[in-house]
């Protein structure tokens, strides 16, 4: 099996990627203040929308790497 799933494709261990976004944002006393702010907007709006892209960028990379 040379470390691949049944399926072909790579390790399942890449999906651990996934859950960075996720307990990042979920740990709310990271961000949880309005300074430094960013083109008026305030660091907790920014900082979660930063995570959007670097999501999608992750998701896109596991994707990548555990397809058939």
């Amino acid at each position: 099996m040379n470390g691949k799933d049944a399926r072909g494709g790579g390790s399942r261990l890449w999906y651990l990627l996934l859950l960075i976004p996720i307990l990042i944002v979920l740990s709310v006393g990271s961000y949880d203040r309005a300074e430094p702010s960013w083109g008026g907007f305030p660091f907790f709006y920014w900082y979660q929308l930063l995570w959007i892209p670097v999501s999608a960028v992750l998701t896109l990379i596991v994707y990548l790497l555990v397809r058939d």
